[in-house]
This record gives C-alpha cells, sequence and structure tokens, in this order.
C-alpha cells in the first residue's frame, strides 16, 4: 500500500467545508496529525522522507505542532539532530523561536502545505538565525502555491505526495 492509501485509509483525509490555516475555505482537510499519531504511518513518512534528505544535510527543523512529530521521526531514522520551530516570539524564557542547536544545513519538514506561508515563515527564522536551507520535504502538498512561494526564497518543495493522488478515487 502506498502512502497516499495509508492517508486514506487511516482517516487523515476529510470531506467537509473547511477553513485552512491560510485562511482559505476547502470543501477537503487533510489531517496528518491522524497519521503521525500511528506509529506505522509515522515509520513510513519517516523512511519516504529520509530517501528525499540531501547528503549535506545536517539538522532537521520542523514547525509546531504539525511537523514536530516529523522532525523527530526523520530524526530517530537518521540520526541527524532536529530543532523546533515556534510560530510565534516566546515572552518568557529565552525568548528564541528556534528549540535545538541550529547547525548549517537544514533541511525543514512539514505535515502539509498549502499556500506555502508557514513554510516562508520556518526558511526566513532559520536564515535569521544563520541557518543555511534550500530545501523542505512536505507529507502533503495541496498544490494551491506553496511550490511558488518557496520558489521565490529560493527553496526546493519536494512532496511525498501531491494532493491529486489523494483525491482521485473520489
Amino acid at each position: 500500500m502506498d502512502l497516499a492509501e495509508l492517508l486514506q485509509e487511516c482517516g487523515a483525509v476529510q470531506f467537509g467545508d473547511f477553513r485552512l490555516t491560510s485562511g482559505r475555505r476547502s470543501k477537503f482537510y487533510v489531517n496528518l496529525k491522524l497519521a503521525a499519531t500511528r506509529p506505522q504511518i509515522l515509520k513510513r513518512i519517516a523512511s519516504e522522507m529520509a530517501q528525499l534528505l540531501p547528503d549535506k544535510a545536517e539538522v532537521i527543523a520542523g514547525m509546531e505542532l504539525g511537523a514536530v512529530p516529523l522532525a523527530v521521526a526523520l530524526s530517530l531514522k537518521t540520526g541527524l539532530p532536529y530543532v523546533m520551530i515556534r510560530k510565534s516570539e516566546r515572552v518568557h524564557g529565552t525568548g528564541s523561536r528556534i528549540e535545538g542547536e541550529l547547525l548549517g544545513n537544514v533541511i525543514v519538514v512539514e505535515d502539509v502545505a498549502t499556500s506555502g506561508g508557514s513554510l516562508v515563515d520556518a526558511v526566513e527564522v532559520i536564515r535569521r538565525a544563520g541557518g543555511t536551507v534550500e530545501r523542505a520535504i512536505v507529507v502533503v502538498d495541496r498544490e494551491e502555491g506553496a511550490d511558488e512561494a518557496l520558489r521565490a526564497v529560493d527553496i526546493e518543495l519536494l512532496p511525498l505526495v501531491r494532493i491529486g493522488s489523494l483525491l482521485q478515487d473520489d
């Protein structure tokens, strides 16, 4: 069974009326948290992401909340350290948006990409902190502008699944 079929089978693809993080409305929603909380599917995602890692990757970065389990699983699979990126500045503690040690070459992982706004934000945070980012791996690309938004900041988007393969049977 391929990853798209696993995502469908676990109920990660839902139909109805949804507001996305980007603010857009959609008749379907990809809830990767339903997949990422299942060990066998998370393990499969990490394995497929590992195959797309560039040789020079030194650290994995995931934006809270959905990408953190992906970053952890990929870290365990590859032995590379990971960092977590907060969605906003902390008002207590260190105030840092990055938790963990940021090394030179970073690969960003994400659960679902729509407009690419969250990924672009993560890239900007990493670059401001001195990291180098050239690629982002996403489990599902909704094909609604993320690829173009990332290309505009010199990032190559590498999806494991494109939305068309999730919706083709419906």
